[in-house]
């Protein structure tokens, strides 16, 4: 079964890790996908990384979609604009849209507290993980909005309010959610679903060269760290952002965050290696207590309930 036949998505950040997994699965449901990023063949833009975003169309190619690598560096406006109006001229519609673009791991300073930290690394850091999530859906709501009931997903790292280990890195991963509720305020008489989703322990391409492994023998890597038999490859959240675009009604879920692994409960898939990874439950398993989520019941009131500006001005869109 291709559900997405006929769809017309962008992920943006699909190089490596999450994107290329989201990317590759949505081409696995029969969707065209345009897959973005700054690396090229012969020009990479990440030090020590290989990947391409040639690699990523072709892999969704090789799983039944089809993929186009379009070259965009999210933070330029010009080229973010360019892009949206190359899926108009050549698609004529847009029905999901995915923002990965992240870029923070060389800027990320984990034991450094706010007054410890790069000031340039943490303003870097955020005009590439959540303000070139903003400049992109900017661009591309014009066009979900014409086509259609459409999805946004935006890619965060945690489903709950839990403090992340750096300042800059959780501001931009809460932000990002922040993100998913604030327009799907503004679609909500659009029918466009915004929502965010997060993986669990990624097993990156990154990740495993951290770890000294691949794919084939990742389970050595718990000798380095136990928690990474817990881990999920790019897939399993890929297989979750498909399984939302699949869902005629998704849009009783907009405004809210997601896990890969709830979802694979609710909709019923696997990763590619067969497995279900559950990291809330490892997490509780290993450590004695459970993080607790984004209150679904926050999320209820404050999407029913009005806000001062739409009774201020009652034509707020």
């Amino acid at each position: 079964m291709r559900p997405l036949e006929d769809k017309i998505a962008v992920v943006a950040g699909a190089t490596r890790g999450a994107g290329r997994g989201i990317a590759c699965s949505l081409g696995e449901a029969g969707a065209t996908v345009y897959c973005t990023g700054r690396s090229v063949r012969g020009k990479p833009a990440t030090d020590n990384r290989s990947e391409t975003i040639e690699e990523t169309a072709e892999m969704v190619t090789a799983r039944g979609g089809i993929g186009i690598h379009a070259q965009t560096d999210h933070t330029v406006e010009s080229e973010v604009k360019s892009l949206f109006e190359r899926v108009r001229n050549e698609q004529g519609r847009l029905d999901i849209l995915v923002n990965d673009v992240w870029g923070g791991d060389a800027l990320t300073e984990f034991g450094k507290t706010f007054w410890q930290a790069s000031l340039d690394k943490g303003r870097l850091m955020l005009e590439r993980a959540v303000f070139s999530h903003i400049i992109t859906s900017h661009y591309a709501a014009p066009l979900l909005i014409e086509t259609g009931p459409g999805l946004i997903v935006e890619i965060t790292d945690g489903d709950s309010f839990t403090y992340r280990g750096n300042i800059f890195y959780d501001l931009a991963k809460t932000s990002v959610i922040r993100l998913a509720f604030a327009m799907a305020r503004e679609l909500r008489k659009r029918k466009v679903t915004s929502v965010a989703v997060t993986p669990g322990f990624l097993r990156s391409e990154a990740m495993l060269d951290h770890f000294g492994v691949t794919e084939a023998n990742w389970r050595e890597g718990a000798q380095k760290d136990p928690n990474f038999l817990a881990s999920e490859t790019p897939f399993y959240v890929g297989r979750a952002v498909a399984a939302l675009a699949s869902d005629p009604d998704v849009f009783t879920k907009t405004g809210r965050v997601f896990s890969s692994w709830d979802l694979a409960n609710e909709y019923g898939f696997t990763d590619i290696d067969g497995r279900h990874p559950m990291w809330s439950n490892h997490f509780e398993e290993q450590y004695g207590k459970r993080v607790k989520k984004c209150d679904e019941a926050f999320y209820d009131y404050w999407f029913d309930a009005p806000d001062a500006i739409e009774l201020l001005f009652p034509d707020w869109p």
